[in-house]
């Protein structure tokens, strides 16, 4: 019997892992596309550099990866459980001698390191993750307008105050041909066209972009007082940005800030880390009663129920974050409804799929 039991743990978990591997690879592939076109819309735009894109990208995917890694534990156990119901071998399992017990068993085995990898990326992972990029998005916002330029798109500096073109750009931003730029000072417009430009660093620490082999236009818009000049070499100063530092929010702390200061935002987040994992670990047991499939009557109804539970499950979690959050719950309370609710549901299940009266 032992050995009969160790063969169904190994070829079950095996099967869980197969399936878990394919859902997350699946998951993660569409989520990153649509990531990278939401992060290339605003490279397109100017918004943001396109040296920045793939460290976004990243940090986008980390932020995410809790639910990714939860809903393919979830896929992976519960489809493999229910392929057992449905090709008729879980009835040759349970006549060999297994019990609930045994089909808990190694869910568990696969479904605890799963857990442990979540809680992981929840509680250390994503603090660490969102602090490098609010510090990353402070260095983009401390650089120079001409470093950040999109080739093809009008952008303005911070203020309004120009508006930069450039048709083509070198690698490192440090060359641009075509450029355009329109400036407004003391009410006069000013227009500036060079076939190229580069950007010079002086001993001072100021930068300039010089244009060379252009034409600057100067007047009043509506007065026909403009004044044109030719030029071989124009220099405008680029003006330093001055960015304000980030206050970090709960997102970027880690666990033992979280409780050294047990404010409501405070623990309201310690609630978010803390519901993936423990929901990971309860959802993958409840696939044990979930998957059961009945050969004779439609496969489908199963897993409306998954998609539901799932979808509540997780909407539960935000709505205790959000009640932690006010102040309407404390922590543990949160926690303690939320999870405790699917751990009556969980033992429910299991009584009505194998002790109740329509067990299988």
């Amino acid at each position: 019997m032992a050995s009969f039991m160790r063969m169904f743990d190994r070829a079950l978990i095996r099967e869980m892992a197969a399936g878990s591997g394919m859902a997350f690879a699946a998951l993660g592939a569409i989520f990153a596309v649509v990531l990278l076109v939401r992060v290339l819309s605003r490279a397109a735009i100017g918004d943001l550099a396109n040296d920045a894109v793939f460290p976004m990208l990243g940090f986008g995917f980390v932020r995410f990866l809790p639910v990714l890694l939860s809903l393919a534990l979830f896929i992976g156990v519960f489809m493999s459980l229910s392929r057992l119901w449905r090709d008729s071998e879980a009835v040759i399992w349970m006549n060999g001698g297994l019990g609930p017990f045994d089909w808990m068993r190694p869910v568990a085995v696969f479904a605890l390191p799963g857990a442990l990898i979540i809680a992981f990326v929840s509680l250390v992972l994503i603090p660490w993750s969102q602090d490098k990029q609010m510090q990353y998005e402070e260095i983009l916002d401390s650089r120079d307008r001409v470093s950040t330029l999109a080739p093809g798109v009008f952008s303005e500096d911070h203020g309004g105050k120009r508006v930069f073109f450039v048709e083509t750009a070198s690698a490192n931003g440090e060359r641009v041909g075509n450029v355009f730029v329109q400036s407004v000072q003391q009410g006069r417009m000013g227009v500036i066209v060079a076939r190229q430009g580069h950007v010079r660093a002086m001993e001072n620490g100021d930068h300039f972009l010089v244009l060379e082999r252009g034409n600057r236009y100067e007047g009043t818009p509506g007065i026909a007082d403009f004044r044109v000049a030719d030029f071989d070499s124009y220099a405008v100063r680029i003006q330093p940005q001055v960015v304000a530092e980030k206050a970090g929010g709960p997102r970027t702390r880690s666990v033992e800030k979280l409780f050294a200061d047990p404010t409501p935002e405070n623990m309201a987040e310690w609630v978010w880390r803390f519901g993936y994992p423990a929901s990971a670990l309860i959802l993958c047991l409840l696939a044990v009663p979930l998957s059961y499939v009945n050969p004779r009557a439609g496969r489908s109804l199963n897993v409306v129920f998954a998609i539901l539970i799932y979808v509540a499950y997780n909407n539960f979690v935000g709505l205790s974050q959000g009640w932690v959050g006010r102040s309407l719950l404390s922590a543990t309370d949160g926690i303690l409804l939320v999870h405790g609710i699917m751990l009556a549901l969980l033992f429910l299940a299991y009584w009505h799929r194998f002790h109740g009266p329509n067990r299988s």
